[in-house]
């Protein structure tokens, strides 16, 4: 199973995420829960720099991705790094209603 942690601050705000585990839908390369998730969280990263200049403080390895916004994620542009996060959100949850039983996602505030 894909476990997602999404990091919100006390007022909302995204602050970061974290993704590990495998969905196991199906055999490695064919997976398209696992391909899924990589293309929205590994996309939202990619997205972030290219669109805002944010370079998110990201690590990565087999199973696992995490992400977070410098500082406290707020400073300028942040509206549209919260928009980007937001969108992977709901992305993550759509593919939730799908394969649930292969993804958890989790909202915690830290």
């Amino acid at each position: 199973m894909i476990k997602v942690r999404i990091l919100r601050k006390q007022d909302g705000s995204i602050h970061g995420f974290e993704v590990k585990g495998h969905a196991n839908y199906a055999k490695h390369g064919e997976d398209i829960v696992c391909a899924g998730v990589s293309t929205v969280t590994v996309g939202t990263v990619n997205s972030l720099e290219t669109l805002t200049g944010t370079i998110m403080d990201s690590r990565m390895n087999d199973g696992f991705l995490s992400a977070y916004l410098p500082g406290d994620g707020m400073e300028a542009g942040g509206r549209q790094e919260q928009l980007l996060l937001e969108s992977m959100v709901v992305m993550l949850n759509s593919i939730a209603e799908s394969y649930g039983k292969y993804i958890q996602i989790q909202e915690v505030i830290i």
